[in-house]
């Protein structure tokens, strides 16, 4: 059985890896799945989103053809936000969700995601029967009045609006940029913070595809960071960014300085109002072995734990719902709130984050500026070659940069989930120890590579 799914969902290169025969196969076997799994009615659709990309469509009529060859109805969405579908698939009572979208991969990129009923992704094991099914000839070919339909519904939003609006925040005297990475959230975020308050102004909130996280959103500061600039320089004050990434999944933020505001800050930020309404179970925070040390100590001194999982939102999600935490997410910006939804969830971050800035009567950065993170390095090999950390050479680069760092930092040596990438991250105290452990590991691996390949 070949292996599709990745740490988030499965993705390829659109039309030559995810293609659209690829994605029929997933909507047959995913509807016939998860129907196993799915409410007792035998009618619940399955709700269908994307993002901007302009292989989105191509991939959203591949999929929709293979859900509806096997009986099972589905509503799509149109261009929504991951969250979205999430949070539509629950209030809906829908048999399941799908995302099509490479959330911030390049443009050429798509990928496809599944949520269960409940509106949580689905855990390995279905994943693997997924996959499974995809090779029986036997499922189901329904005719006539058995065949699923599919139908349009972009009403159905209007769950996910009700939701970022009870979250409660008022932003009233906030001026909001948002980088929308002309991606998912191109339309829904910059409306729904103005219906909380906040004065917007836009950038890279087109629907375009095309251009989706080109230079902008979430992978590309810079933008929003001259934006944010331009307007503090002009004389107006309580200026704040936000950009999301293609499917808005995560956000991360600039402060009213200009400087970039990570997932660790907005955790710490979000975390410390929790805990000190007590309101944070557990008095803990579930990050990954990505988070900044850092963020850890700024923590501790607030009495509040780090837990670390694994790197990846739902493997964070999966530590949460064991341990009954209600906060976690990653440094790139993922923020998972339970309270509030499902999934990983860039507008309502950020709705949460404002508003405990309009609230507070404080700034962004004076509610963060506890977290001073330390140094990070984080270098990236492109390669699928995976077995060269096996080779003598890079296990014996990494034994000596891991003594180098001993007592004052860590390294960290992990396979991507989402794109053919060894990632090498080093972290201490001191900046060029850092740097250097690290980059005398990445140039073995390569070393190692050129005489693999």
């Amino acid at each position: 059985m070949k292996r599709h799914f990745g740490t988030d969902g499965v993705r390829g290169v659109a039309n030559a890896e995810l293609t659209p025969e690829l994605a029929f196969a997933l909507g047959r076997a995913g509807a016939t799945v998860l129907t196993r799994h799915a409410r007792d009615d035998a009618r619940a659709p399955i709700v269908v989103g994307r993002d901007t990309r302009l292989s989105g469509t191509m991939l959203e009529a591949a999929i929709v053809a293979g859900i509806t060859s096997v009986g099972r109805d589905v509503v799509t969405l149109g261009v929504v936000p991951t969250p979205a579908v999430a949070c539509v698939t629950r209030r809906e009572g829908a048999a399941a969700g799908v995302m099509i979208s490479a959330s911030h991969n390049p443009v050429p990129d798509n990928g496809i995601k599944f949520f269960g009923p409940d509106g949580f992704k689905l855990p390995d094991d279905v994943e693997h029967e997924i996959e499974a099914a995809m090779d029986d000839p036997n499922l189901p070919r329904p005719i006539g009045t058995e065949i699923g339909i599919a139908r349009y519904a972009a009403n159905l939003g209007k769950y996910y609006y009700e939701e970022l609006y009870e979250s409660g925040a008022k932003l009233d005297g906030l001026h909001v940029v948002v980088d929308a990475a002309n991606g998912a959230a191109y339309a829904i975020a910059p409306y729904a913070l103005r219906k909380l308050g906040a004065t917007v102004s836009e950038i890279n909130c087109e629907n375009d595809g095309a251009r989706i996280n080109v230079g902008c959103g979430a992978t590309d500061l810079r933008p929003l960071q001259q934006a944010v600039r331009e307007r503090i320089g002009a004389g107006e004050r309580r200026v704040l960014g936000v950009a999301f990434d293609g499917d808005a999944d995560r956000a991360l933020f600039v402060d009213e300085t200009g400087a970039t505001v990570s997932g660790d800050h907005v955790m710490y930020a979000i975390g410390c109002d929790l805990h000190a309404r007590g309101e944070l179970t557990g008095d803990a925070i579930v990050g990954t072995v990505m988070s900044n040390i850092g963020f850890e100590r700024a923590l501790q001194r607030r009495g509040i734990a780090l837990i670390r999982a694994a790197v990846g939102d739902r493997y964070v999600l999966e530590r949460m719902r064991a341990d009954g935490y209600i906060l976690g997410g990653e440094q790139s910006g993922h923020v998972i709130d339970l309270r509030r939804n499902t999934t990983g969830d860039g507008p309502m971050t950020a709705a949460s984050l404002f508003g405990i800035v309009a609230s507070s009567g404080t700034t962004l950065h004076e509610l963060v500026s506890d977290v001073v993170s330390a140094p990070q390095i984080l270098l990236n090999v492109r390669t699928s070659h995976k077995e060269v950390l096996e080779t003598a050479g890079v296990r014996a680069a990494i034994a000596e940069a891991e003594a180098e760092l001993a007592g004052t930092g860590r390294l960290l040596i992990r396979l991507s989930g989402t794109e053919p990438l060894i990632r090498v991250m080093a972290e201490g105290d001191d900046r060029e120890t850092v740097e250097g452990a690290a980059g005398r590991v990445v140039e073995r691996i390569e070393k190692e590579l050129r005489r693999l390949t």
